[in-house]
């Protein structure tokens, strides 16, 4: 509750989900990707990357697919790995970050610090914490499921709970760009 934002505005609205409902809203999530609905998250995904950024999105899909054995970019595959997010990868509970959508970035922004602020803290007590892009997939539909107005943005989804340390995908761990191509010292 103590994440900086901007003029100390604090937009974040957070709304936890679990037990029967939680299961509820997974089969309406899984159900609406089978059924072939398109997605429209309230933030959309980018549609064209830098080039140096979609080489590591690249890369990155491609060691994930190797430790689990699969391709990732196979549309059966991709599909089945949409449906892991939208059961939230087996974790007891999903946790939906909104803000108002009169807001602009921001707020996305200051919403991020808090999602930070949230999984750090998870961590430090022993629980995994994965955020999710795909819970924003259906932003309509889960607002309506949760009872949020549709003046609200849905940011973010996260699956928390204590890691499933026999699971591959657990032991993986994302690669980050050498400091000195993100860091310039102007004296």
């Amino acid at each position: 509750q103590w994440s900086p934002s901007y003029k100390n505005s604090q937009p974040w609205e957070v709304v936890i989900v679990s037990g029967k409902k939680k299961e509820e809203l997974s089969g309406l999530l899984v159900r609406l990707l089978e059924e072939g609905k398109a997605p429209q998250p309230d933030i959309p995904e980018a549609v064209l990357w830098p080039p140096e950024i979609e080489k590591r999105i690249n890369e990155t899909m491609k060691k994930r697919g190797a430790l689990l054995g699969i391709d990732l970019n196979s549309p059966e595959i991709k599909k089945k790995f949409k449906a892991a997010n939208f059961r939230f990868y087996g974790a007891p509970h999903g946790i939906f970050l909104f803000h108002d959508s009169s807001l602009n970035e921001w707020s996305i922004f200051d919403t991020g610090l808090f999602a930070q602020s949230l999984m750090l803290a998870a961590h430090a007590h022993g629980l995994g914490a994965v955020p999710q892009a795909f819970l924003t997939d259906y932003s309509l539909e889960v607002k309506q499921f949760l009872g949020i107005p549709d003046s609200k943005r849905l940011v973010l989804g996260i699956s928390i709970g204590y890691p499933d340390t026999e699971n591959a995908i657990n032991a993986y761990r994302t690669t980050r760009v050498e400091t000195e191509k993100i860091l310039r010292w102007v004296e």
